[in-house]
């Protein structure tokens, strides 16, 4: 287990009832969450100065519900990082905070290593939503590929850099589907030094192709495997799958790699409950043998 506890302007309050309230620098929001299988000890959409909640609807999908006064979007930092937060559909934030111990285990990769290369480190971030891991690795002054198939998440990542103060020279942002993107640049002859995937459980690309991650990621991986160039650094893979566990993210990428280091961890965040932690998601990293 993976515990992401250095957030200053973020944590987690409150659990229970298929419920999480958490505190996003003063705005306190109430959203579910399917790991949350235990009681509540509270109401907790009873709790003074809830911002918003996030309410299921019996047809599908769901909506924000304003509590005290809403913010429609506000800013939230991590270390010298800032990220734009705004309450969307499907009960999303636009940033998961338990991947900053990702991004800070990449930032490290990538600060020790980047004398040994003649360029700057050249990532490749698929599935890159808002671009926690974008911002995080440009930050070390990596060149990142920013690759996802939603207008509007680039759109939101570029705020998120241009908070952090990222050089619009340091990211490449293209509008695509992940997989052609990356058979396109195999026939292109492009390589990558570090390779990011982040992929959704299920979801459709622009031309309405279906992806569903349990069918297509040892696949995915195969792929990416192949855009690595001769000084590889690390693959980062996560996934939000419930049925997908950590050791089955390792065998994966075990099968598909050379020879390295890998080790696969569930993500956590602490609460202030005690003994209580909030598990969201698995990792499985990579790194080139030294």
């Amino acid at each position: 287990m993976q515990l992401s506890n250095d957030w200053k302007d973020y944590k987690i309050i409150a659990t229970g009832n298929g419920e999480k309230l958490e505190d996003w620098n003063g705005v306190k929001l109430l959203r579910p969450d399917p790991q949350v299988i235990w009681p509540s000890k509270t109401d907790l959409s009873k709790t003074k100065d809830l911002n918003g909640h996030y309410i299921r609807e019996s047809t599908g999908g769901g909506r924000w519900i304003s509590k005290s006064k809403m913010l429609d979007e506000w800013t939230i930092n991590y270390k010298d990082l800032s990220f734009s937060i705004k309450p969307m559909g499907f009960k999303h934030t636009g940033l998961f905070p338990e991947q900053a111990i990702n991004w800070d285990t990449m930032r490290g990769i990538i600060r020790q290593n980047k004398l040994n290369y003649s360029e700057p480190i050249k990532v490749l971030n698929l599935f890159a939503y808002t671009g926690g891991a974008t911002v995080a690795c440009a930050k070390e002054f990596a060149f990142v590929t920013h690759v996802d198939a939603a207008k509007g998440m680039i759109e939101r990542a570029k705020i998120n850099c241009s908070l952090s103060r990222i050089p619009d020279t340091s990211v490449r942002w293209i509008l695509d589907d992940c997989k052609k993107f990356m058979q396109r640049e195999l026939k292109r002859g492009k390589k990558y030094d570090a390779i990011i995937l982040d992929p959704p459980s299920y979801g459709r690309g622009p031309d309405g192709s279906v992806f569903k991650l349990e069918d297509s990621l040892f696949e995915l991986i195969k792929l990416a495997t192949k855009l690595l160039s001769d000084k590889p650094l690390f693959v980062l893979l996560n996934s939000y799958t419930t049925g997908l566990g950590a050791s089955v993210m390792q065998n994966i990428l075990r099968l598909n790699l050379p020879t390295g280091d890998i080790k696969s961890y569930e993500l956590c965040l602490p609460t202030e409950e005690k003994d209580i932690v909030m598990p969201c998601g698995n990792s499985a990293l990579w790194r080139a043998s030294i």
